[in-house]
């Protein structure tokens, strides 16, 4: 059995290791606790695109458990999809919110990742009475919540926010490719792949990159050094 320590104001639940994917939400309405809040981002270790964070509440019951749910790393494009589609349709309230690179590199990365579950959170058609978040904790919540370690493997409403803002943020990079199609962000959504690095290395890195970003940096010198070294003066 395991006993999370809770933010203050949080009632001390026990939750089973046995208990599932909803041991949770259940331990939580037990405590006459719910609606159940989960929040997650996408494209953390991304260096280029959107920071998306997605806040879900699945209903009680067997209409908020979602087949195939399940952290959204572990499933396939194709999966994700089809648990996306369930998700919406079943949540009692769900949103995502977009944070945009610049805002990203202005702000920083952690800050963005809180602002951006605040946002998320306050946005939900139905408040929630307490709000679980996968990683870290979330402060300045109007209400109790717990920071729940590898969230979106344990908690399922961690899981749906991780798919609603994975796939939002997926759907979002594909877009981006047809403005910027010399990166591939349509195949590594960002991400700092041996073939995304190259493309940097050809192309310098475009408006989407976030230039807070040491590789993004490195890149756009190297670019400045071509460009200078192609200018010849001419009488």
């Amino acid at each position: 059995m395991t006993r999370p320590a809770p933010e203050e104001g949080a009632p001390v639940t026990t939750i089973r290791r046995d208990a599932g994917l909803y041991g949770y939400e259940r331990a939580l309405a037990r405590r006459g606790l719910w609606p159940v809040a989960g929040a997650d981002e996408a494209g953390r270790g991304a260096c280029a695109g959107p920071l998306v964070v997605g806040a879900v509440i699945l209903p009680e019951g067997k209409r908020g458990q979602v087949p195939g749910l399940a952290d959204s790393k572990l499933l396939t494009p194709l999966a994700r999809e089809r648990v996306y589609a369930q998700v919406v349709r079943r949540a009692v309230a769900w949103t995502a919110v977009v944070i945009p690179p610049q805002e990203v590199d202005r702000r920083g990365l952690h800050v963005c990742n809180v602002i951006g579950m605040r946002r998320a959170l306050a946005q939900l058609s139905v408040a929630p009475s307490y709000v679980l978040t996968d990683g870290f904790p979330v402060p300045g919540l109007d209400v109790p919540g717990l920071a729940v370690w590898k969230g979106d493997r344990v908690a399922a409403c961690i899981a749906a926010a991780s798919v609603v803002a994975k796939v939002t943020r997926d759907r979002l990079m594909v877009d981006l490719h047809e403005r910027f199609p010399d990166y591939g962000f349509d195949v590594h959504k960002g991400y700092s792949t041996p073939e995304h690095q190259q493309a940097l290395r050809t192309h310098g890195p475009c408006a989407e990159h976030r230039f807070s970003y040491v590789n993004v940096r490195g890149a756009l010198v190297r670019d400045t050094e071509a460009d200078d070294d192609e200018w010849v003066e001419t009488a």
